[in-house]
């Protein structure tokens, strides 16, 4: 997620749209256009910090960045990190943070001083394993992560987990075959399209939990997210990243209270956004902000692969859908072609006892894996089978 989508303060036109009245949700002004701040302190990599603004639902408009901010991490210790602004988010980079040491954000935006809680940066244990479970050949595949055993067993571990995606994207078709209008013959020609690509993509949400309900503390095999066995993710080779880190419990009481929020929206009893936990506060006015900064000292990763036979897998195959012409000649070639289609196939029976000549055509989209969001530089982890935890 880049923007948190806080709409809250228009959940009474909602709740309320089936009455004979029109009501207008008396909302105040506090409760508009609040500042939101998303992002983590860690070590050993580029901090991003998001800040944007809650909006109406009537907006016509994704929620914007806020431009000409000034954005920083401080130490207890007097160390600064001064983060720079991108096109959607400021940004710093930070070798390593010490552990004896509290941490917080501090910016400055619209002519006010916002600052979070100071926190010294948790520890996070590596994750022990991430595997797909499948429990009938016509359910989903459950993607379970179990961390290493806790830093500390004897005291209660929030964690935050999200991921990201890489698949293997093949062509509905292939040719090996290309139709030239100004030889109007067919060319035998390799290459035309690429025969692969790969496409990414982003968990839509963190999973957080408590390890309270686990024997010594120790969360095992939580699910971190599903995808349907008729998913084509899964037709070819799939990979996954998933990044772990230790959060605190007020992080974690965040995190649920933002989730039941999002999930009452538009509920009679949904909370304002001034309602939710936070560890920002605005130092030179009365105003509340919507977000947390945690401190991490390190976040986890494990690197995932699923091979489809391993699975039960359900590719759906809806038939030929190229156009065939049917006993055709070379000017039904050159038209088609006009208008954009590709040969594929090329049955030429005329020098066989005056047979017909059979072609099939298909689209730029049902040829090239670039027309569906696919690029064609084959990722540097790909050709690893191992799955791996750093």
């Amino acid at each position: 997620m880049k923007y948190i989508p806080f709409y809250f303060f228009t959940f009474l036109l909602f709740a309320l749209s089936g009455c004979v009245d029109e009501y207008e949700a008396d909302i105040a002004d506090k409760d508009s256009n609040l500042l939101v701040v998303e992002g983590t302190i860690c070590s050993g990599e580029l901090n991003k910090f998001y800040l944007s603004h809650t909006q109406d639902l009537r907006a016509s408009h994704a929620a914007r960045m806020v431009t000409g901010a000034s954005v920083s991490v401080h130490g207890s210790d007097g160390s600064e990190y001064k983060a720079q602004a991108t096109d959607d988010y400021y940004a710093c980079w930070i070798d390593q943070l010490n552990p004896d040491v509290a941490y917080y954000l501090h910016i400055e935006a619209d002519g006010e001083v916002y600052e979070s809680e100071p926190q010294q940066p948790l520890r996070t244990e590596k994750i022990a394993s991430v595997v797909g479970v499948q429990n009938t050949p016509e359910s989903q595949i459950d993607v379970l992560v179990t961390p290493e055993t806790p830093f500390e067993a004897n005291k209660t571990n929030y964690y935050s987990w999200s991921y990201t995606e890489t698949w293997e994207v093949h062509p509905d078709y292939i040719t090996y075959v290309y139709f030239d209008i100004e030889k109007r013959q067919k060319v035998d020609s390799i290459g035309i399209f690429p025969e692969r690509g790969w496409r990414n993509g982003i968990g839509s949400s963190n999973q957080v939990e408590v390890s309270t309900h686990y024997d010594g503390h120790h969360i095992q095999r939580i699910k971190l997210y599903d995808i349907d066995n008729s998913d084509e993710r899964l037709y070819y080779k799939y990979s996954g990243l998933v990044q772990q880190r230790a959060i605190s419990k007020d992080e974690y009481e965040y995190e649920l209270a933002l989730r039941q929020a999002s999930s009452e929206m538009g509920g009679l009893f949904t909370p304002l956004p001034s309602a939710l936990p936070s560890n920002i506060h605005c130092l030179t006015a009365h105003k509340s902000v919507i977000g947390f900064i945690g401190c991490t000292m390190n976040t986890a990763r494990y690197r995932f692969f699923f091979d489809p036979r391993d699975f039960s897998i359900n590719r759906i195959y809806n038939g030929d859908k190229r156009v065939w012409l049917k006993d055709c000649s070379i000017d039904d070639c050159v038209r088609i072609a006009r208008q954009g289609m590709y040969l594929c196939e090329w049955e030429d029976n005329r020098m066989n006892g005056g047979g017909p000549l059979n072609t099939a055509w298909a689209t730029k989209y049902q040829l090239d894996v670039r027309q569906r969001g696919a690029y064609t530089e084959e990722p540097d982890f790909w050709s690893l089978d191992e799955d791996y935890s750093y």
